[in-house]
């Protein structure tokens, strides 16, 4: 299913090469949180060390204001990830320029340094050439492995693949395989569950799969858009007036494949401790909001995903940062890691309610790329991967 060309089909030994990660990963008083991103990348690493590279690894971070921030700075990675492989690694203040030209040259087989944050310069989003040249003067190989950039036709993902040969690493090469494979060529009956707050940021997504899904269940602040764009009064839930009219055009395409919530839950305000009762849906009282799918549809739901053979998964179902509306989206992860499906689950809110509710282990594949994931669902080819050189 992969037509690009992987770092098994290089031979690094010798060489320096540069390698794109994602280590776009939470860091609060220097210290690095969720750190998922960055043990993805290892199996790459680890592979082109043990083959003789000398690695020089580049990843952005936040979003600063295209200038050196030092909230943003990759600094602490470094030392984390020198402890996860067990090595040092070595820390340059820029991405390019003379002080990241001099650590690169003098880099041996065997060696790491990671380098500052690419978008501390205005080149990186604006994929400026010269950037890029200057990214690819470092290294003789570029490795992309970063997928939750792939989407993104920047400097270091894009504009570095003209000046180097381009090869994928394992993570976008696994990442590619199953999304790509879920979409291309699914075993059926594939289904895909949609969640979030925005229907606008999924409206090419269910536009895609509507002609590709066996069922498409959706939850969420999404679902509210939905029924206001079936007449009912919603109360104080959140909707999305200005696409109401792509609600009702979805409706009609999608009116054998589109499942909505039967029951939900409400609660008098948006807050942890809010008082919240479960009705069938239909009138919401007025200051009253809907914050979960209920108990039906979490059933209703997971009879679905029990007779799938490939389910998709992008977007919570509920407030899951409040235990008492997380229910629904942990209903669902359950019945997800119960069921003999490959599952695929996309998108960074996803993924932590898979992580909080446990079940990760039970999952085939837990993307880690949100934006990537979603436009490889809506069937678009991902710049980061067009860049890369055919097998």
């Amino acid at each position: 299913m992969f037509d690009k060309k992987t770092i098994r089909d290089i031979d690094p030994k010798g060489k320096r090469v540069l390698v794109r990660v994602d280590f776009n990963v939470p860091i609060k008083d220097g210290k690095v949180g969720d750190d998922t991103r960055i043990r993805a990348a290892l199996p790459t690493l680890q592979y082109l060390l043990d083959h003789g590279a000398a690695l020089i690894l580049c990843s952005h971070l936040g979003r600063p204001k295209d200038a050196p921030d030092p909230q943003f700075s990759l600094r602490p990675v470094a030392g984390y990830l020198g402890k996860l492989l067990g090595k040092p690694v070595s820390f340059v203040e820029d991405c390019i320029g003379p002080k990241a030209e001099s650590v690169a040259k003098a880099l041996k087989p065997g060696e790491v340094v990671l380098l500052e944050n690419t978008r501390f310069h205005p080149g990186e989003k604006k994929n400026d050439p010269e950037m890029a040249r200057q990214l690819a003067s470092l290294a003789e190989i570029f490795v992309n492995d970063a997928f939750g950039s792939a989407h993104r036709a920047h400097a270091s993902t894009v504009g570095v693949a003209k000046f180097l040969p381009a090869v994928a690493g394992f993570l976008m090469e696994k990442e590619i395989q199953y999304l790509g494979q879920a979409i291309a060529n699914p075993e059926k009956p594939f289904i895909a569950v949609l969640g979030g707050a925005k229907i606008s940021d999924k409206i090419g997504v269910i536009k895609n799969l509507l002609t590709k899904a066996d069922a498409i269940l959706i939850g969420g602040g999404m679902a509210n858009t939905f029924f206001k764009a079936q007449g009912y009064p919603l109360g104080d839930s959140l909707v999305e007036e200005e696409v109401l009219d792509t609600a009702r055009e979805l409706l009609e395409q999608g009116k054998t494949h589109l499942r909505l919530p039967v029951d939900v839950v409400i609660a008098d305000k948006f807050e942890a401790d809010a008082k919240h009762k479960t009705m069938p849906m239909g009138q919401i009282p007025d200051g009253w909001r809907i914050l979960d799918i209920g108990p039906d549809t979490v059933e209703s739901f997971a009879k679905v995903i029990k007779g799938a053979k490939t389910v998709v998964w992008n977007g919570p179902m509920g407030v899951f940062e409040f235990p008492e509306f997380a229910k629904g989206t942990f209903g669902v992860a359950k019945a997800l890691a119960e069921s003999n499906a490959v599952s695929i689950v996309g998108g960074g809110d996803s993924v932590a309610a898979i992580q909080q509710s446990g079940v990760v282990s039970k999952i085939t594949h837990i993307s880690t790329g949100g934006g990537a994931s979603l436009e490889m669902l809506e069937g678009q080819t991902l710049p980061g991967v067009a860049a890369l050189q055919d097998k």
